[in-house]
């Protein structure tokens, strides 16, 4: 049935039944056929070819003699071909088995040889690698009927698809590399300049620098090196430069270049210019065209990116002042402070009579100043008594200079108050042409103020380009009592401009600002890394040393290492890269630019005002919109049709601005706990302190780690390490302590931090809390107690009010937190007890699957303690642990799986309600028989965890992250679900389409409030409002509605649950924020604040409102959207965002859940 064989292929061994040409005994070729037979055989081959499709050959490997069906002439092969396609793709290789009386075969050229028969193996050879096949004949009948799967395919697709983009991506980068490697070849054999540092980019302009004085050596080159230069060292010196310049930034090789020119050398030509008498000729410090990078002060017109009414990004623009403002503190010690200024050409002249009217007013470079009766009264800058110092350039009468056309001259002051002094005191600069400061160039600018007695009278030295221009000794400027003010650069003063002059804005630019300490209390460095000045050829020299070093910040740096009396500055700010007038990539938001510091990372802040004086960066007052909105949410089946990917990417540059000023936020708590409550259990927002009101065990800082971690606050979190290690001691704890709320907060928080960060300290801490809190489980029944003594031998025991009972949620809120500790430390009594405690529960008879709030745990036995049926306070968590507990367990666990259905389903047939008029669904309380129509905020959390048990997770691609010691799998190629009977069926639409319609009632009892916050629970009992705040009026920060409104947008894309939750965190903002931190609200209506601020604001509600608005360190919950298309487009996106995003720690459901205090755990199987 089968016919003849072909009559040859590849590979085919020898055999003497087959009718194929062979070589005479003798080794020669037999004699050619006739004709006839030669076409017999092409008969033969054409017909054996229809029959057996040239399709891949299989190897036998198996020791059966099964021959059936096998054609006579072909009895003797090992060789088989698969008849139709479905036979090849069927065929079963890697020692699979293609049916129990089949043969095993092996795909030729497969490496899996483990279940080869020794005969059929190949035999190795010698050294050179020949190898020689022994196979026996036989023959296979491909009559299988195993057909090939659906995945097979789409593996091998979306694996070639991979390929090809890989291949491309590749393909790319390799020929842009090329080219820039090129490029970079023909600059090195050709000698092309670099265009950015071209000296020919720079043009100089005619100036005439400064008639310097006999006492006054000339500038001697930049970096400060102690050394003259000699005529016959300029070359050499000029070549050192050259090689010197490596590292340093285009601004410092700008600098470098225009200041090598001013000595007469050039960095970039060949020789040095010649120079004959410094001083007179064509020089410069750095043209107008070196400025485009340096920060400008003054007078703009400011661009920003930001939302308008219709959620559309657009540019807007309106005139500003731009300033900044520095940590810097100039008025409590001796210091010394360098700056370089450009003051850009002034356009306010007017004719009068054909004369011109010179109307400028003083240019401020910076200021300390502040509102003090104690201080003096200024002359220029009003009446009004001020304290502090301002450093100015006043326009000199004389200002224009013959041959510079409009420039005009300015002459360095510096005014200040004293000590009982009404009239401030003044020190003018040097009205001497090289003392002035010209418009449209760049000037050096030294001030000191240096102790020169016990009674601490200082001395004012004012330095213009390296040279004296001022000098005074006089009482001391201090202020005693006064407190600090910090210094504003180009401005008279923080807020709004004098009221004398508008224009005392510097209208220019600022460069490598470097501030010294040289005396007093410390402030900022250590006394040893201070500079010492003491007399005035101390201060001639270090002005000398920094003015060579200029703009060159390295140089500024490396000063100390010069044997000189300069040391390292204590503050430097270089001021460039600060763009201005144009609109930044970035989405307007509150979050101010910094002015980056180099030393000790104290940033300053850039700051811009209306022209009218407003702040522009003040924050608008939040007035929560009102309810009633998003109404097609209502029934939870509306789905937001497809977006376009501008539209989805302009949402998504939203997102993030927003979690920027979300992260503020914590920023902003985080530095108010750690100012007045470190270590302390809560901080006290309104009176600014703290308090131990959870035992004393740091419960703030623990439970927050996490949120440290995640919001990318990695300095903070290891500061938080450090107290932990060093101060944590539980032993220490007196009085009992909540099991269930030390187990969520601290021992949830100490775990979570281990597993992020894989510190030793954090699972040691957990292991030691572990062993005190689990004395709870003693008793009768192996339900814990609600309260333990942590301290060595204390006791357990229920709480007061209820001392018989254990409450429902407590007892089973337990498990992810001991399962996960016994993992890691290897002791399994952890995960014994607390598995033990909700087993006995779910052994008793619950209706419907839901269960009473309390159960005796002082009895022999177990037993309902009242009849009281909650989703909301002590019942909640419990709900939510039966799936996650099968999740962390990787699905295996199916007895909690089912449990939870059940549950769900006697919620959503006993609890679930509509109110009326508007028809918002709710979950309600029963108590017997009795309906109670009301619903806690803490029931809101039930949305989100009923959308997480219905969803289907599809994973497309497979990446493996590697390590240094392991290889391991962290997406794979698999289609894994939370519901088993998958996400279109019945049961797990009904679930979902619940959850969102939760969602959308929680958000209404914000929206629907005078302050946009949610009160403590509502009564669904009013037909003409759906509901009105209860008897419990107050917010006290809780999370979760924002849990909820997470986990929907993370599951279905839909920007709707980003804007509800922004509206939320707006209100907090508006309402709860404190100079501390964020305060509970007594009232939503009234809006009083309360002076408690919980743990959980900082673990759970800033965390989730951070990260739903995230979308560059993404917790993917599912890595899916709804009915997920395999688009070319979405496979790619995927592959491209799992490639890119290392910061994607945390996949929900994949590698981790988040405990009820949202503190991320790794599942079991991925520990």
């Amino acid at each position: 049935m089968y016919g003849d064989p072909p009559t040859r292929r590849p590979r085919d061994p020898p055999s003497s039944a087959s009718s194929l040409p062979s070589k005479s005994s003798n080794g020669r070729q037999p004699p050619p056929r006739s004709g006839s037979e030669q076409q017999q055989i092409r008969n033969k081959t054409i017909s054996a070819s229809r029959r057996y499709p040239p399709q891949a050959h299989y190897l036998l490997d198996d020791d059966s003699n099964n021959h059936r069906n096998v054609p006579p002439n072909y009895s003797s092969t090992h060789y088989y071909q698969p008849r139709h396609d479905h036979d090849l793709n069927n065929t079963a290789y890697r020692g699979g088995s293609m049916g129990r009386d089949r043969p095993t075969l092996r795909k030729r050229g497969s490496s899996d040889r483990m279940n080869e028969p020794s005969r059929y193996r190949k035999e190795r050879g010698s050294k050179n690698g020949d190898a020689r096949e022994d196979f026996t004949t036989q023959r296979i009948p491909h009559n299988s009927t195993a057909k090939t799967t659906s995945t097979s395919r789409s593996t091998r697709i979306v694996t070639l698809v991979i390929l090809c983009m890989l291949m491309f991506w590749v393909s790319f980068w390799g020929i842009v590399m090329g080219i820039g490697l090129g490029r970079s070849a023909i600059n090195i054999v050709f000698g092309t300049e670099d265009p950015e540092i071209s000296s020919e980019n720079h043009p100089e302009e005619p100036q005439s620098i400064l008639e310097l004085e006999d006492s006054q050596s000339s500038i001697q080159g930049l970096r400060g090196f102690a050394v003259e230069f000699s005529d016959d060292q300029h070359n050499k010196s000029s070549e050192a430069e050259s090689e010197g310049s490596e590292g340093l930034s285009t601004h410092d090789l700008n600098a470098k270049s225009h200041l090598l020119k001013a000595e007469g050398r050039q960095i970039i030509n060949d020789g040095p210019m010649e120079n004959s008498e410094y001083g007179k000729g064509d020089k410069s410090y750095m043209g107008q065209d070196s400025t485009a990078d340096f920060y400008f002060a003054g007078e703009i017109t400011e661009e920003k990116r930001i939302v308008n009414t219709k959620g559309r990004i657009e540019i807007i623009s309106y005139p500003a002042h731009s300033y900044a403002v520095l940590p810097a503190l100039l008025d409590s010690n001796p210091f010394a402070i360098s700056i370089w200024v450009y003051l850009s050409p002034s356009t306010n002249n007017k004719e009068n009579d054909g004369v011109k009217d010179d109307n400028r007013g003083p240019r401020v470079i910076l200021s300390t100043r502040s509102t003090d009766d104690r201080g003096c009264q200024s002359g220029v800058f009003g009446d009004r008594p001020s304290a502090g110092f301002i450093l100015y350039a006043q326009p000199h009468d004389d200002g224009i200079v013959e041959g510079d056309g409009d420039a005009k001259n300015y002459r360095i002051l510096l005014e200040y108050a004293q000590t009982d002094n009404i009239v401030c005191r003044t020190l003018i600069g040097s009205n001497k042409k090289g003392l002035l400061v010209r418009e449209g160039q760049w000037h050096h600018v030294t001030v000191f103020a240096t102790q020169v007695s016990g009674e601490g009278d200082e001395r004012m030295s004012l330095y213009v380009n390296g040279y004296l221009a001022g000098r005074k000794t006089q009482e001391s400027r201090r202020l005693h009592g006064r407190p600090e003010s910090k210094t504003t650069v180009g401005r008279y003063t923080h807020g709004t401009p004098y009221s004398g002059n508008k224009n005392s804005d510097l209208d220019g630019r600022i460069g490598m600002l470097s501030f010294w300490e040289t005396g007093g209390d410390q402030l900022y460095s250590a006394i040893s890394k201070r500079m010492k000045i003491q007399s005035e050829s101390d201060e001639d020299h270090v002005v000398r040393a920094i003015n060579r070093a200029a703009f060159d910040a390295r140089a500024i740096k490396e000063l100390s290492l010069q044997g000189l009396a300069v040391k390292e500055p204590t503050l430097l700010y270089a001021f460039d890269g600060c763009k201005e007038n144009k609109a930044t990539n970035e989405l307007y938001t509150e979050q101010l630019r910094l002015v980056n510091e180099a030393m000790s990372g104290r940033n300053g802040t850039i700051m811009s005002s209306h022209i009218d004086g407003t702040p522009a960066h003040q924050r608008q007052a939040f007035i929560p919109l009102g309810g009633n909105r998003y109404t097609e949410y209502k029934d939870g089946t509306f789905v937001l049709p497809t977006l376009k990917s501008t539209r989805r990417q302009e949402l998504n540059e939203i997102a993030r601005a927003r979690s920027g000023i979300v992260k503020k936020a914590m920023q902003h708590v985080w530095s108010g706990y750690k100012k007045y409550a470190y270590g302390r259990d809560e901080l006290l927002p309104l009176s600014n302190g703290g308090q131990d009101n959870w035992g004393g065990m740091g419960t703030t800082l623990v439970d927050s780690l996490s949120t440290l971690w995640m919001l990318g606050m990695k300095e903070e979190f290891w500061e938080a390490r450090d107290w932990i290690r060093d101060n944590l001691d539980f032993g220490k704890v007196k009085g009992g302590v909540s099991v269930f709320e030390t187990t969520i907060r601290n021992l949830g928080g100490l775990l979570s931090a281990y597993d992020l960060s894989g510190d030793k300290i954090f699972l040691e801490k957990a292991d030691d809390l572990g062993t005190r809190l689990v004395r709870a489980f003693e008793s009768r029944t192996g339900i814990p107690y609600g309260t333990t003594e942590l301290f060595d031998g204390g006791r357990s025991y229920n709480t007061g009010w209820h001392p018989n009972e254990a409450v429902l949620s407590e007892i089973g809120t337990l498990q992810v937190e001991f399962r996960y500790l016994a993992r890691v430390s290897g002791k399994s009594e952890y995960a014994t007890h607390a598995m033990r405690a909700l087993d006995e529960i779910l052994k008793l008879d619950a209706k419907s699957g839901l269960y009473p709030t309390f159960i005796y745990n002082t009895k022999q036995e177990l037993s309902f303690g009242n009849n009281e049926i909650s989703i909301g306070a002590m019942g909640d968590s419990f709900y939510e642990y039966l799936l996650k507990v099968w999740l962390q367990g990787g699905k295996k666990e199916m007895k909690y799986r089912r449990m939870y259905d059940k549950s769900v389903t006697g919620i959503l047939d006993k609890l679930i309600h509509m109110s009326r008029p508007n028809y918002l669904t709710y979950v309600a309380e029963r108590k017997g028989d009795r309906v109670i129509h009301k619903m806690d905020h803490l029931s809101c959390f039930l949305g989100g965890n009923l959308a997480l048990g219905a969803y289907v997770r599809i994973l497309l691609v497979e990446v493996f992250l590697c390590s240094t010691k392991d290889v391991k799998p962290h997406h794979h190629i698999s289609l894994k679900q939370t519901h088993p009977d998958g996400l279109d069926s019945t049961v797990a639409q009904r679930q979902l389409r619940t959850g969102k319609q939760l969602a959308y009632t929680c958000y209404q009892m914000y929206a629907r409030s005078k302050s946009g916050l949610s009160p403590e629970y509502v009564k669904f009992d009013s037909a003409k409002d759906d509901f009105v705040k209860g008897h419990a009026p107050y917010y006290i920060l809780r999370p979760e509605t924002s849990e909820t409104l997470f986990i929907l947008y993370h599951l279905t894309k839909d920007p709707v649950y980003r804007e509800w939750g922004w509206e939320i965190f707006q209100a907090i903002e508006e309402h709860c924020k404190t100079d501390a931190g964020y305060a509970a609200i007594r009232d939503v209506d009234t809006m009083k604040q309360d002076n408690r601020m919980e743990s959980f604001f900082l673990a759970e509600t800033l965390k989730y409102l951070y990260l739903l608005q995230d979308d560059n360190n993404e917790i993917d919950l599912l890595n899916t959207v709804s009915k997920v298309s395999l688009s070319f487009i979405r496979i790619i996106d995927l592959i491209l965002c799992l490639l890119q995003d290392d910061n994607n720690e945390i996949d929900l459901l994949n590698t981790h859940v988040f405990n009820t205090e949202a503190h991320p755990l790794r599942l079991l199987s991925k520990i």
